[in-house]
């Protein structure tokens, strides 16, 4: 059997027998010295096999061609950029490019709304799943994204892998530091300025906001004692400050312990130890194999953290670790670029767990 066709068949089973949820949490780091830190883990059902692709700057992309071999927006790539892709398509869903702009793209199920694909509309049309591709090749800064996002139309096209349209939105964030999530609605386009730096999926970014005045007593100090009617109560442990803190997997508590973690983290002084935090951080969202199950019929399928990622801005860096090898990886950006020669390469991402053995003196 082609592997690539046996692959693509067994999502097609998984997903005709149950509905997969995807969970995903980013935040952004900001270190003394004035890097921006975006990272962000990734959560599937299913692995979707992942690895880093790198588009060096002038490839020609044809938007739609690799969704249903249509012919939709085309452009060339201003800026080489590279990423986390998925289910072996030339798609980066999660990169940053050579002028330091970084786009994560996180499920939007049953919220994310775009537009049909007609005749009049199709040479401006961009898929959900490509906007990593027309973003990272086109801009250096946010206030270029929100100016260029007027030229195209986000369609809905079938992916057969999931068996629907990808449901996504997204956060963009540039060296400045500025970040913003761009959401596509039955409200329409809608742009929110980043303001907690943090995103996780359902519902909208605004909704999330709110949501976060119902935290408004957290704070990393320990709380001390209260004396009622003569008798002292004193903590039982540390961590008083954050009782209270939402401990399970689903959006609205990531969404709310990203947030309190994020703002509340001790300075970075910079890039090295920024990333070094982000890694840190997200591994309290790290979902294990077994914890989130979803159950139809006779089927379960768990929900996972396949990788995770950290983009130093800055310095044109990609660093990630994935499910099998939790051992961090960095991907130079420029040089990556130059070993690409001007072609499209692929890097394997999933690599052999190993463990160093410790030597004791002899």
């Amino acid at each position: 059997m082609n592997v690539k066709k046996g692959f693509s068949l067994l999502f097609v089973c998984y997903f005709l027998c149950i509905q997969v949820s995807f969970g995903c949490t980013g935040i952004i780091i900001r270190t003394e010295n004035g890097s921006v830190i975006p990272a962000r883990t990734l959560e599937f059902g299913f692995d979707p096999q992942s690895n880093i692709l790198v588009i060096p700057k002038g490839t020609s992309i044809n938007f739609l061609s690799s969704v249903n071999n249509k012919d939709g927006y085309k452009m060339k790539a201003k800026y080489g950029f590279a990423g986390m892709n998925a289910v072996g398509k030339h798609i980066v869903v999660d990169g940053i490019n050579e002028a330091g702009l970084y786009l994560g793209s996180f499920y939007f199920s049953g919220y994310a709304v775009y537009e049909e694909l007609t005749t009049s509309n199709q040479s401006k049309a961009v898929s959900s799943e490509e906007m990593g591709n027309f973003v990272l090749g086109s801009f250096a800064t946010v206030e270029e994204v929100k100016a260029g996002l007027k030229d195209i139309t986000v369609v809905g096209t079938f992916m057969e892998q999931i068996q629907g349209v990808a449901p996504f939105h997204y956060t963009v964030t540039d060296k400045s530091g500025q970040s913003i999530i761009i959401e596509y609605s039955k409200n329409g386009l809608q742009i929110f300025n980043n303001t907690v730096q943090v995103i996780t999926n359902n519902p909208s970014y605004d909704w999330h906001l709110t949501n976060l005045r119902n935290y408004i007593n957290l704070t990393p100090d320990n709380v001390g004692g209260i004396n009622l009617n003569g008798e002292t109560y004193a903590p039982l442990s540390e961590g008083t400050g954050m009782v209270g803190l939402p401990g399970d997997f689903t959006s609205a508590s990531r969404f709310v312990r990203a947030s309190a973690f994020v703002n509340a983290a001790e300075p970075c002084k910079d890039e090295e130890e920024g990333v070094f935090r982000a890694f840190h951080i997200l591994n309290n969202f790290d979902i294990p194999i077994g914890i989130v199950k979803q159950k139809e019929k006779n089927t379960s399928m768990s929900e996972y953290t396949v990788w995770t990622s950290a983009a130093d801005t800055k310095n044109g860096a990609y660093y990630y670790k994935t499910f099998k090898n939790p051992t961090v990886k960095k991907l130079d950006l420029q040089v990556a670029l130059n070993e690409a020669k001007g072609e499209i390469m692929v890097i394997t991402a999933e690599t052999p767990r190993t463990y160093e053995t410790v030597k004791s003196k002899s």
